[in-house]
């Protein structure tokens, strides 16, 4: 029998038993949850006084009972149910409030980042039955902005929705929108700017110069985004809300990765990609694949994929249980190495490995830079800032066919 998700400790063993046979039960897929379950979950969410949630997938087979305390649910790690661009991930959760209360703004700010078909609550009246039901599901793109509309019924039992049908249609309205924004199969990226209030920080020339550096790395910027807040935020550079915010209009709009004009630490990175499947780099980050671009010598690429690997190490991190299953565990030998501490190990072996061979790379271009000073050729260098025509000047001096572009 699975596993019941949430705060349990408390519960009777016949309570943790009647949650587990909660598993045993099927939605049929037209339905968004049978009158039978939603009697079962209102009775029961009354009877131990906390609330109950499922999250059932398309099929209708239920994927997790939760159980949460009198206020709100935790939703797990749903990680392993991945959403393509412009889907929803396949997933609805069904739970239960205590005093016939609304859809809270945690319960709205979840289905938006974690792309749900729809998030519904149903209300316990004082007999522990059903009673009100409240439900909400993503928008497409809309002139207003919105992410989200809400539905109320004044009892679970007006509800009369061929669930199977709607998403469907809801799908294919997302699908269109991300469809017509697919044009050349870059990714899309939003850009952010996080500033203190009063700061002297050149936000505008940060950022132009951010979109060049982006487009440089053939990356599509859909917008930016500029966010001033009395004092950087330690966690998430801005406040969680807006943290939060930001990652929902992300989504919104198409975002395939979000880039930060300022240099994130490995905690900040960490908490903000927590929050979302979405790629989150920085302005090193993002001149780092610029740099793995541009290497076409050995050395150059060595040395690029060692400060590439340098910058990931400290932010490497298991995200949820997704990221921290056992991989070992035989006999004596204990539980074996995690996900994240291999992935950790084979970095630091590798920065071991590109260290030992820049150094072999280095005694060949001494040997050769030697050998020309013997020969008493001379040696002329173009130096110049990024952009401003070394190569032009260099093809027009010796007629040479070094590729030219107008980027970073």
């Amino acid at each position: 029998m699975r596993k019941v998700e949430g705060k349990t400790t408390g519960l009777k063993p016949s309570e943790l038993r009647a949650l587990e046979r909660i598993y045993r039960r099927r939605v049929p897929p037209k339905e968004v949850i049978t009158k039978e379950l939603a009697r079962y979950l209102t009775e029961l969410s009354r009877q131990i006084k906390r609330q109950i949630g499922v999250i059932i997938d398309r099929s209708g087979e239920i994927c997790y009972v939760i159980v949460g305390d009198h206020r709100e649910i935790v939703i797990p790690d749903l990680s392993r149910w991945r959403r393509g661009r412009g889907r929803l991930r396949g997933l609805r959760c069904v739970h239960t409030h205590l005093k016939g209360e609304p859809l809270s703004q945690d319960d709205l700010t979840d289905l938006a980042l974690l792309r749900l078909d729809l998030m519904a609550a149903l209300g316990v009246d004082e007999r522990g039955l059903p009673g009100g039901f409240f439900m909400a599901y993503l928008l497409p793109q809309n002139p207003e902005g919105r992410v989200w509309r809400e539905e109320s019924f004044k009892s679970f039992y007006d509800v009369d929705l061929d669930f199977q049908d709607f998403i469907s249609s809801l799908e294919d309205e997302l699908q269109r929108d991300f469809s017509a924004l697919e044009v050349d199969g870059r990714e899309r990226a939003l850009l952010v700017s996080v500033v203190p209030r009063g700061s002297s920080y050149p936000i505008e020339e940060s950022l132009e110069e951010l979109k060049e550096l982006a487009r440089t790395s053939d990356l599509e910027v859909i917008g930016t985004i500029v966010q001033r807040p009395k004092a950087l935020h330690p966690r998430y550079l801005m406040g969680s809300g807006k943290a939060k915010e930001l990652v929902i209009k992300a989504l919104q709009t198409g975002a395939d990765i979000i880039v930060f004009d300022q240099n994130l630490t490995p905690a900040q990175v960490n908490a903000l990609a927590s929050l979302t499947d979405l790629k989150v780099i920085d302005r090193t980050q993002l001149i780092l694949d610029i740099f793995a671009r541009r290497a076409h010598t050995r050395e150059g690429k060595v040395k690029v994929e060692l400060a590439q690997l340098k910058y990931l190490l400290p932010r490497l991190v298991g995200k949820g249980t997704a990221m921290s299953r056992l991989m070992g565990g035989i006999g004596g030998r204990g539980p074996g190495e995690t996900k994240l501490e291999v992935d950790r190990r084979r970095i630091k072996d590798r920065i071991h490995r590109l260290e030992r061979e820049l150094r072999e790379l280095a005694k060949g271009r001494w040997q050769r830079r030697a050998k020309r000073r013997r020969s008493s050729i001379p040696i002329l260098s173009i130096v110049g800032y990024t952009n401003v025509g070394k190569s032009t000047l260099l093809n027009a001096l010796t007629n040479s066919q070094v590729q030219v572009e107008d980027k970073l």
